[in-house]
């Protein structure tokens, strides 16, 4: 077969989009794959996103997935994640049938009604973030100076409940002052916001 462009050369390949025959010296060889002239410039030309890998995650599919702990995560292969999201899911349903007072109750049933929110969220943002080939997002929320506020209060919980293990603090005082927590954390959201604006 000729060339299209040299009708007196032997064709030396086809392009891949739309199968034209070249000759060597039309052939443009990008990555193992062969594209003539006008092809290549299309392609170059047009900044379109990729199209999505087959393999790549539905966001609608992992979101309705996270409603079951752990699931989600494991449908967007994060099979660390799923194992903590089991494991504070089920963390969260043994204190609600521990003795604790009403309070404290009250508190650890909003925590779990928020992480039963997060878990499909979490998913459907991860799934979304691999099907545009953008990095996952991060795990925890940071303030707008990159400081990770989800690990700061992960942090204060956990010394507050080992300080209760040695009997060192009282959990009693805990399960009264624990609102104003809330409140603390919300203003400082709000101050960090209105200083970013």
């Amino acid at each position: 077969m000729k060339c299209a462009v040299h009708a007196d050369v032997e064709a030396a390949g086809y392009c891949r989009n739309c199968g034209k025959a070249m000759c060597s010296e039309c052939v443009r060889e990008v990555r193992g794959a062969l594209y003539c002239e006008p092809c290549l410039a299309t392609t170059l030309a047009s900044p379109a996103l990729p199209p999505p890998a087959a393999s790549s995650p539905n966001p609608g599919l992992a979101a309705t997935l996270g409603f079951i702990p752990g699931l989600g995560a494991v449908y967007n292969g994060e099979y660390v994640k799923a194992l903590i999201q089991v494991l504070i899911f089920g963390g969260l349903i043994a204190a609600l049938t521990s003795d604790m007072s009403e309070s404290l109750t009250a508190f650890v049933a909003v925590g779990l009604g928020m992480f039963c929110l997060y878990m499909p969220v979490d998913s459907y943002r991860v799934a979304k973030a691999r099907r545009l080939g953008q990095p996952s997002p991060s795990v925890l929320p940071e303030t707008a100076s990159g400081q990770p506020v989800g690990a700061i209060v992960l942090i204060i919980l956990g010394v507050l409940f080992l300080l209760r293990n040695f009997d060192l603090f009282d959990m009693e005082w805990l399960s009264r002052v624990w609102p104003v927590g809330l409140i603390a954390l919300g203003g400082y959201m709000v101050w960090s916001r209105t200083k970013r604006t």
